[in-house]
Formats: C-alpha cells, structure tokens, sequence
C-alpha cells in the first residue's frame, strides 16, 4: 500500500516540514510505503539532522526546476508531482498540506487527507476584510509580502490561487486537519465547519527534558530560534524590546538561532544586525564575542540546546503565529516560554498563561521578560510537551485515515 505525502517545498527545514516528515514517518509505521512529492529537488538525507527522522528510504518526485527563489509560486505547483506520482504508484492515501489541489479531484480513486496551516482564503477573499487576518491587515503577511517588490509578487500568487485552489475542503477532502485550536476556529468561520486539531508533533532529536537545569544555575538570557525572516519580527525585538529590557535587567543577553541559507534570509539577518547596533546595542555573531545580542545563523542543534539549557526565557515575536515548534522545542527544555498572544502558539501551547506568559506591547514583552529572567516563575513546560510527541500524533493521525 502507498500513500503519497505532498508539500511545496522540502528543501529547508520548517513547520510544514515538519508536519510532512512526521506524517511520511507515522504512514510507514502503519504499513504504507509513503511517497514524498514537491516541486523542487532536496535532499531527504537533510531531514536526519533536522528532525532526527529518516527519509531517505522513501521513493520521491519532484519537477524538474530549480527556481526556489520563487517558492511562494511553487505552491501553485503542488498539484503536478503529485499527479505524477498518483499515476505512477496508485496509493491509497494522500496526504497534502497545500489548497492548491483541484485538479487532483478529477478522477479520485484514493483517501485524500487535507492538513491546513493557515485558511489562504482569509487571506485573499474580501469577504473577511476586518477580520484582523486579511492582506494589508495581518502582520504575518504584511512584515514579508506588504512592501515593492514583494507586494506584485503576492498579487500575481493570489491570482494563480483560483486556477488551482480547491473550494471548500469539507467537500474535497476525506479528513480535514488543522495545527491548533487557533487554526481551528479561523476554518470554522471560512468553511462553517471546525476541523479535527492536530497540533504539530516535536521532532524526535528535541530532547524533553523532565528535570531541567534549576533557576538559580541559569542564566538571565533570553533565546529567539527561527529562520531569519522578517515575520519573525527580530528587527522589532532589537530595536523596541531588547534597548528597553537592558535596562530594566543590564546582565541579560539575547542569543537569536536562525537559519539563513538563502540569500534573502542572510539578507535579513544582516538588516536586524544593523538595527541592532544603531539602536546602540552591542553586537556578535560567534558566541565567543562579549555582546549584548548574538545572532547566530544555521546552528547545530547541540549548541542551540546548550545555550538553551542555560537560558532562562523564550522570546518568540511572530504575531498570529499558526503554531510555533521553536516554541515547543524550547518548553521542552524547561524555559519559560513569552509569546504574543495571539495564534496557536498562545492557545495550544503555552494556554493562554497556563504554561508561559502573554504580551501585546513591547512595554508588555519586557515586563514579561523581566519577570521570567529575574522572578523564577515556574512552568510545567515539559509537561505540555510531552502531548506533542511523535508517538502521540502516531496516534491521532491513525484515528483519521
């Protein structure tokens, strides 16, 4: 039995990857031989050292073009490996975290599974104008795709979207999924239906640790991890928190892990570091460096862990964040998690201040950190953790096929 597992693009490591590497993962431990379909050409050896999962034994296809530069487009595209590989292998199931799927529902002859991150209609459909959520009024967005060039970019991909994108997936799909609560309710008001939640599982190589180091041998540092894009809104955290919370806590520090293998992504870094130190801050990029802020791209994961093992809090800044693993992976190593409240990071991760704190400020966001780094709030962070496991979303994912 095959089951096909398609995402736009595998070549980098992020949520959606995630999903898709887990989901290839929980279909072998089920009996099927997945199939791994996308646009571009990558490198499944990679996902060893991201995740700790293996995908190198999985049959994969991909079309043959190289233009990751324009990855958002490549979502158009989604559609086509799949077919090939749908007409190739005949599977049972299809799994697919992608809208842009119409053409495969022509002749369907197998199970097919939809996963959402985000409804792209709340985005695009003038309908929910007002909603917080649409283009020109989510920050998500408008921090990468607001401004020229960027903007005609997105114009030209919405367009494309009717072409391709299925209508309502309650009528397309076999088991509709979603990554949080949050998620969740947002589909509820697109599609009149809520879907099943599936929370994202944490990688396996993402220790949890149940006994992690105490608050009085860490140290008044803060850590931010993700890619270096400019919705991660690191420019706002140098320039508006971090000059605020020197202050308020001198001896803190600010280590940002963020991966920048592309040229707009070091293109980004290099902008958060220039902002960093005209907003007077002391800068490095090695963590030998005596600074104030570390940005420090494409980290091992060990090193990454052992600052985090000596850190107290998580800062993480995306507004409207669909999920948020960096902030999963850094409860699981005991640190007091400071998320905005607002997406599924505030509801399915740290509960609305169950397992962490909330801001909507920066005034907000430094009395939080101030809290974390010099009260010794405790959180069971790892207790949390443990409901996003691999084995756990094993588990769920089984009850949907």
């Amino acid at each position: 039995m095959y089951a096909v597992v398609a995402h736009h693009y595998w070549g980098s490591p992020g949520g959606g990857q995630l999903v898709c590497a887990a989901t290839a993962w929980s279909l072998d431990a089920m009996g099927y031989r997945p199939v791994l379909t996308g646009t571009f050409k990558f490198d499944p050896a990679k996902y060893r050292e991201w995740y700790g999962i293996d995908l190198a034994k999985y049959s994969a296809v991909t079309l043959p073009i190289s233009a990751r530069a324009f990855g958002l487009w490549a979502r158009l595209w989604v559609w086509r490996p799949a077919a090939k590989a749908i007409k190739k292998y005949k599977p049972d199931i299809v799994f697919i975290d992608e809208v842009t799927y119409k053409p495969l529902l022509k002749e369907k002859d197998f199970k097919l599974v939809e996963y959402i991150h985000f409804p792209f209609e709340v985005v695009v459909d003038p309908r929910f104008k007002g909603t917080g959520l649409a283009y020109g009024e989510d920050p998500y967005i408008m921090e990468r795709y607001g401004r020229f060039p960027l903007n005609l970019y997105w114009k030209i991909f919405v367009k494309g979207l009717k072409r391709y994108m299925r209508e309502n997936p309650f009528h397309a799909a076999d088991a509709v999924l979603v990554n949080s609560k949050w998620t969740a309710e947002v589909a509820k008001m697109v599609y009149g239906e809520r879907p099943a939640v599936l929370n994202p599982p944490l990688p396996p190589n993402v220790e949890i640790v149940e006994k992690p180091r105490p608050f009085e041998e860490r140290k008044p540092w803060v850590v931010m991890l993700g890619r270096f894009s400019q919705e991660k809104r690191y420019h706002w955290v140098v320039t508006e928190v971090a000059p605020r919370l020197f202050k308020e806590v001198p001896e803190a520090r600010l280590f940002i892990f963020g991966g920048a293998a592309t040229p707009t992504l070091q293109a980004y870094k290099e902008r958060v570091r220039l902002m960093a130190q005209n907003a007077g801050l002391k800068v490095a990029e090695t963590l030998d460096a005596d600074a104030q802020v570390y940005l420090i791209a494409n980290a091992p994961r060990r090193l990454i862990n052992e600052v985090m093992d000596q850190a107290r809090a998580f800062l993480h800044a995306t507004v409207n964040e669909h999920w948020g693993i960096a902030v999963a992976e850094a409860m699981a190593r005991g640190l007091t998690p400071v998320v905005h409240k607002s997406g599924g990071t505030w509801t399915d991760l740290v509960e609305m201040g169950r397992y962490g704190m909330g801001y909507e400020s920066s005034e907000e966001a430094v009395e939080a950190l101030s809290k974390a780094l010099l009260n010794g709030a405790v959180y069971p962070t790892w207790e949390k953790t443990k409901e996003v496991s691999l084995d756990h979303y094993v588990a769920k994912l089984r009850q949907y096929l």
